[in-house]
């Protein structure tokens, strides 16, 4: 067969049309994602000039100490110091605490999730199913700005919690310990994902063979017991989804933090954004974010590998 009749035997086969089908959608995604990770990971290995970016290699970006530079008569001159990602306190201490925040918004979000899945899959009619999923997704009906303020008024000194317990007389002035703070970052994240988490334990539950319930009822089981060894192992795959969904954008998050946290609950990305915005400090904070998405990646791989044979599905 000639060079041309191969190729043209090749364009006309499926995995052909399926690549030029997905190729206007790879090429977008490669831009708009690929791109941009790529130039923060090169601007991680920079070193940072005053008000410019020396392109210079280095590591101190991570491990420190760091210089900021000016070019001064074709040399470099140090202008300030700093600590690199890894060599600073202050970033290992608002790492932890995003991790934490994020792994509390995670274990709120699936177990207030999975009821109403579970709900929705076993105990809502066929017919009303795709009603109650709409009523679901109501909350995307707004700006996610917009949910936070609501947070922040229902949190807030003078909020709807506090009006509603000093009008009941339970409280003699309002409560401060509510808001700004980590615990108030939780329950705003928590309430913002919720449907993220609640539709793929949907999808799993709904393909749960029914007959299966049956059958483990039909030899002697409590609907209790049923549920702990068939229905909850078939549904880890929307479990694991779901932890997955809420725990990789949550700890990334710096709107929340920024609005509701208060100097106690910023998270990484708040750290970010002032070596970004505010100190005009580019390698650093590419250091920072190439770190933090680094640890994110790390946790997530070791949680695929401790729940892989939930991911397998049920076994013939």
């Amino acid at each position: 067969m000639s060079i041309g009749g191969l190729f043209s035997r090749i364009g006309r086969s499926e995995a052909a049309s399926g690549l030029a089908m997905i190729s206007p959608p790879a090429i977008y995604a490669i831009l708009l994602l690929a791109a941009p990770l790529v130039t923060i990971l090169l601007y991680s290995f920079l070193t940072d000039g005053y008000l410019e970016i020396i392109r210079q290699f280095t590591l101190c970006n991570y491990f420190g100490p760091c210089g900021t530079y000016k070019m001064v008569e074709g040399e470099l001159v140090q202008q300030a110091q700093f600590k690199g990602a890894w060599s600073d306190p202050l970033f290992l201490t608002v790492m932890l605490r995003s991790l934490y925040v994020s792994l509390g918004v995670t274990i709120a979000t699936v177990f207030l999730s999975f009821p109403v899945a579970y709900f929705v899959s076993f105990h809502v009619e066929p017919s009303k199913k795709s009603l109650w999923l709409f009523l679901i997704t109501i909350p995307f009906w707004t700006s996610y700005l917009i949910r936070v303020f609501l947070w922040k008024v229902i949190l807030g000194y003078n909020g709807v919690i506090n009006s509603a317990l000093l009008g009941l007389g339970i409280i003699d002035e309002p409560l401060q310990v509510i808001n700004y703070n980590v615990g108030a970052v939780i329950v705003t994240l928590a309430h913002a994902y919720a449907p993220f988490a609640i539709l793929p334990i949907f999808v799993a539950l709904e393909k749960i063979d029914r007959s299966l319930l049956e059958a483990g009822q039909d030899l002697g089981e409590s609907s209790f017991t049923t549920f702990l060894r068939v229905t909850l192992p078939l549904a880890m795959p929307g479990v694991v989804a779901a932890v997955l969904i809420v725990f990789i954008p949550t700890i990334g998050d710096f709107v929340t933090p920024q609005l509701v946290g208060g100097p106690e609950g910023r998270l990484v990305a708040n750290l970010i954004q002032l070596q970004y915005l505010k100190l005009d400090n580019y390698p650093l904070g590419s250091a920072m974010a190439v770190s933090a998405m680094a640890v994110v990646t790390a946790v997530s791989l070791c949680f695929l590998f401790l729940n892989r044979r939930f991911l397998r599905g049920p076994q013939s």
